[in-house]
């Protein structure tokens, strides 16, 4: 079944003060193309990330997004009660010293001292968290990918429509294509009765009519385009990962569709293959998004 390239995931898990938040989006591109914003605690672990990342995703331009929310306490910067007291300690007595007279806020002179409010401490990963932030991720990535599932049913929905529409068309072609040689015969015909006193070989002329309208036959052109139709379906059934493929047949039925109107000579015929390649070109568009 195919897979739409655009996609969106996003989970929360808790973790002791913490929420660990992931979120994941991508577009189309020809390759994969990861770019990631993640926590400084758990770039130790990028390359890893990048590897589950390639292993769901597989293609698309992707946002990868991992970062810590933590409680306003817990978060909050440690004043060093300590070293205050020491900078209290060392200003009083250089007061008593000289006589200089003391400040009118201690508090606010003692806060503005070097590393009052410095964290000093060095946060670890431990594995517990680590596996925390790896649900986190997994459950991002099952979103996503569900999310891509949704749109791929619709863009699946949407070539089997286009496709039933140029299987229908080719259908329409085949009356004008009968019709198309009676007329060419006559229009050859009458033009040589505009011609006066010419004399011709009938039979020469038949087979020159012959070898004319065989030059203009589309048939192995229907075959082959119903063929690729056919092809299209059977591929659009198949695992995930099928865009490039799906690209390519559409390349091969525009092949087919642009022969066939130059092979048309039919005004008729010339209407129905510009509806084909209108119906061909939103295929093409839309296939670019499938994964």
């Amino acid at each position: 079944m195919i897979q739409s390239m655009t996609g969106y995931g996003k989970a929360v898990v808790a973790y002791k003060e913490k929420k660990v938040n992931v979120e994941v989006k991508s577009l189309n591109s020809k390759a994969l193309d990861i770019s990631a914003r993640i926590a400084p605690l758990y770039r130790e672990k990028e390359m890893e990330l990048r590897q589950i990342i390639s292993q769901t995703v597989i293609r698309g331009k992707v946002d990868f997004a991992i970062w810590i929310e933590k409680e306003a306490g817990v978060d909050a910067t440690p004043v060093n009660g300590a070293l205050v007291e020491n900078y209290y300690r060392q200003l009083r007595a250089i007061i008593d010293r000289t006589g200089l007279p003391e400040p009118q806020d201690w508090f606010a002179t003692l806060m503005r001292m070097p590393d009052v409010t410095t964290r000093t401490e060095v946060e670890e990963l431990s594995d517990e968290e680590w596996q925390a932030a790896l649900s986190a991720v997994n459950q991002a990535l099952a979103a996503f990918v569900d999310f891509r599932t949704q749109e791929g049913a619709a863009l699946q929905k949407k070539f089997a429509e286009k496709i039933d529409n140029i299987e229908s068309l080719l259908a329409q072609i085949e009356p004008f294509e009968r019709e198309r040689v009676e007329k060419i015969r006559a229009r050859i015909l009458d033009g040589l009765k505009t011609i006066p006193d010419v004399e011709y070989d009938s039979n020469r002329l038949e087979q020159e009519l012959i070898y004319y309208i065989e030059k203009l036959d589309i048939s192995e052109e229907k075959q082959r385009l119903t063929n690729h139709l056919k092809y299209f379906r059977e591929t659009m059934e198949e695992p995930a990962g099928q865009g490039k493929k799906l690209g390519f047949i559409a390349q091969e039925m525009g092949r087919e569709i642009n022969t066939t109107g130059s092979k048309s000579n039919n005004a008729e015929m010339q209407n129905i293959v510009v509806k084909m390649k209108d119906e061909l070109e939103q295929i093409k568009e839309q296939v670019l998004n499938a994964l």
